[in-house]
């Protein structure tokens, strides 16, 4: 089955196509010359249980390690002869790979790139020299400030949720991982019916979804069957009823860090979420936005501070970071409550919400510009929202959010009264 998602004169008008094995391809035509194709699977390090965090971003590593047909080494060596490129990256909420290259290759690198995903070997003796990649891209991680000040932030935000834990998982669950653990979890979780494929650049839309479609038939040997369940049911945390305070010394810091963070809706509520991404610029986006303004250019506070409303899949966090001298952190904790306080009692003028708006609509057709700009697009808000549409009407989301709506967001989901706080002193 076949649509094209056309209702306005707009951007983008992509093809949606389902394969009766579940498979969904999503092809576009676009003037610029490349093709991308983004094979997004819905399956990231929020399905895992603690005894195996960190295998789905292992199991990216893996993936480029061989299949039957290809020995390792052989997918990158034939992407790189043709000039293309190929990445992956893992998240909590899913896993994606894509390849950007000449339309006239296409047709032959396309079918390496499924059968990579699709067939990984996953032979046990890369196995180990991998494992060892991991555990150093995990030691790098804890050396990063930024990473571990964030890594405390999540397990304060989250009690429950799988959001508290990192995507590349503890040292000492990689230690113990095993490769058969591996091949199980890629064959139960790397399904037709978990999978986007996306292909967007200059070749027809027809030739693109048929050169994804046979690659997907001639790769997918094995009959597929329902897809595992979690562990156990997964529901959004109650709001914090009061302040939650965690603090830590770090003594390769300069400066103290503080972050303060909401639970706040996810994807599965996403029409709840577009207010607090415009609180989130009124806030914290740019040298006139009301904290920067204030914290940094006024007063001289904070060296920095950034704001985002970060949308996991099933809960977000409405995360507010700042690095400042030790001795201020208490004025600046202070300083943010009451700008939380001012957005739920007055209304935010027209101005600073077209600015927002402005910055908003800018950014998207900006975002819009390459083949892997838009196969991103689609990919994660097919694999997440199981629709396209958001990815078209983002900015007209924005727009429709006025003052009203922006207090009544502040109101719903940021108290000054409740929240988590992080505090890093040097």
């Amino acid at each position: 089955m076949t649509s094209t998602l056309r209702k306005l004169p707009r951007l983008n008008s992509p093809t949606l196509h389902q394969l009766p094995n579940g498979l969904t391809i999503i092809a576009e035509q676009m003037p610029v010359e490349a093709v991308n194709l983004n094979l997004w699977i819905k399956v990231g390090s929020a399905v895992e249980s603690d005894a195996i965090n960190g295998m789905a971003h292992f199991l990216e590593h893996m993936i480029f390690k061989g299949t039957e047909r290809l020995a390792s080494g052989e997918f990158e060596r034939r992407i790189e002869e043709r000039g293309a490129v190929t990445n992956a990256a893992t998240s909590q909420d899913y896993t994606h790979y894509y390849i950007t290259t000449a339309p006239k290759d296409f047709a032959e690198l396309a079918p390496l790139q499924i059968d990579v995903v699709t067939n990984a070997s996953i032979p046990d003796n890369a196995f180990e020299r991998e494992r060892l990649v991991v555990l150093e891209e995990i030691r790098r991680s804890e050396d990063n400030p930024q990473r571990r000040t964030f890594r405390r932030a999540m397990e304060t935000a989250f009690d429950e949720l799988p959001y508290r834990r990192a995507v590349l998982g503890p040292e000492s669950v990689i230690a113990e991982l095993k490769p058969q653990q591996m091949r199980d979890f890629h064959t139960s979780w790397y399904q037709p019916q978990s999978i986007t494929a996306v292909a967007v650049g200059n070749l027809p839309v027809e030739e693109l979804i048929a050169t994804v479609a046979e690659g997907f038939t001639k790769a997918t040997k094995t009959p597929h069957f329902p897809l595992p369940t979690r562990h156990s049911p997964l529901n959004p945390e109650s709001p914090f009823t009061e302040i939650v305070r965690r603090e830590f010394v770090d003594e390769s810091l300069q400066q103290a860090r503080l972050v303060m963070l909401w639970r706040v809706p996810g994807i599965v509520q996403l029409d709840r979420t577009y207010g607090l991404d415009v609180l989130a610029g009124i806030l914290g986006h740019g040298r006139t936005s009301r904290l920067v303004r204030d914290l940094r250019e006024e007063r001289g506070l904070v060296s920095s501070i950034s704001v985002s409303n970060m949308s996991n899949h099933l809960q977000g966090t409405f995360y507010i970071s700042a690095k400042c001298a030790v001795e201020n952190l208490g004025e600046v904790e202070d300083a943010i409550a009451q700008h939380i306080r001012t957005v739920q009692t007055e209304l935010v003028t027209e101005s600073e919400i077209a600015r927002v708006r402005r910055r908003v609509a800018n950014r998207f057709i900006f975002g819009n510009e390459t083949p892997s700009d838009r196969s991103g697009l689609y990919g994660y808000y097919q694999s997440l929202v199981g629709d396209l549409e958001p990815a078209f009407n983002y900015p007209d989301h924005i727009q429709s959010q006025d003052a009203t709506d922006l207090m009544q967001a502040a109101k719903e989901y940021l108290s000054p009264d409740a929240y988590g706080v992080v505090v890093v002193k040097p």
